[in-house]
């Protein structure tokens, strides 16, 4: 009869127990390809009734600056980040028709502004009041990364506007942390509430039944009208907060479109050895319907 050292039999069992543990084979994942292979497989349409005012389908050379603003902001500017965001080309650009958001590592060391990376908007140029607002993206992956696909209103001070957040409201249509789950996007709305100070829903998430958000391109969306706002994940709904009461006026209003790559500077999740950079965030293209 075969007899297996006590040692070595304790060492099995405590690795069978992480094998089975979720996220760790998420640890030894190969690294994703940008941009994914199912990048060409788009059949999104928008249902019946839903007109097209807006999109950018990101088929031209350069980033349109009739449509994005990139803003330049040091480091810790938002949240104690730790990126700066640049105004520069390789932080933001166009590649196999879809806009890139890139963070670089601009060192050995991590810590503040010591990465670089983009944030673009279309405030001053565009913004809306209601309707489905639709991006087809592929995510980055791995502690540190924090993409969002978001709107602000267009009265914000922070870009031209005379009210201060979160009185002008906040919508966030995808929101993803690496250092969380890479499987997983949250939403959530940020407004003023009936004290005037900051309220939020609570982030409702939504989670992949395989693989990770950086594997291939998924279709993120959000439906916006007078009543609700709710979102959905590849045709799935996941998430719906009621919106009519007064307390949600400033979500009535004009809102502009940002996307960003931050990288987490501040708490726990922050970047370190494990995280692979550059880190792309990919966008094929994004829309905006309102109805007929």
């Amino acid at each position: 009869m075969l007899k297996l050292n006590p040692l070595r039999t304790i060492l099995l069992t405590i690795l069978c127990l992480h094998a089975i543990q979720p996220g760790f084979a998420d640890e030894h994942k190969v690294n994703p390809e940008y941009p994914a292979s199912n990048l060409e497989s788009d059949d999104y349409q928008a249902p019946a009734g839903w007109n097209l005012v807006w999109s950018d389908e990101f088929t031209a050379d350069v980033v349109d600056p009739d449509n994005w603003t990139r803003q330049v902001e040091p480091a810790g500017r938002f949240n104690g980040e730790w990126q700066r965001y640049t105004d520069n080309v390789e932080n933001a650009y166009i590649d196999d028709g879809c806009l890139v958001i890139q963070a670089i590592h601009t060192s050995d060391h991590h810590g503040m502004n010591q990465y670089t990376s983009a944030r673009l908007n279309t405030a001053g140029n565009f913004a809306w009041k209601h309707g489905k607002v639709v991006a087809r993206m592929q995510l980055p992956y791995g502690a540190g990364t924090w993409p969002a696909f978001w709107m602000l209103g267009a009265n914000i001070d922070e870009n031209g506007g005379d009210t201060p957040w979160p009185q002008s409201g906040e919508i966030d249509i995808m929101e993803f942390y690496g250092s969380k789950d890479n499987a997983a996007v949250e939403a959530n709305i940020h407004f003023a509430g009936a004290n005037n100070q900051h309220q939020h829903m609570g982030a409702e998430k939504f989670r992949l039944e395989e693989g990770w958000f950086a594997d291939a391109f998924h279709v993120f969306e959000m439906e916006w009208n007078e009543e609700m706002i709710t979102w959905s994940v590849d045709g799935r709904e996941y998430a719906r907060q009621p919106i009519s009461d007064p307390v949600y006026s400033e979500l009535h209003q004009p809102l502009f479109i940002l996307f960003n790559l931050a990288i987490v500077g501040k708490g726990p999740g922050r970047p370190d050895d494990s995280t692979h950079f550059p880190q792309y965030f990919y966008i094929d293209w994004v829309r905006v319907y309102q109805n007929e």
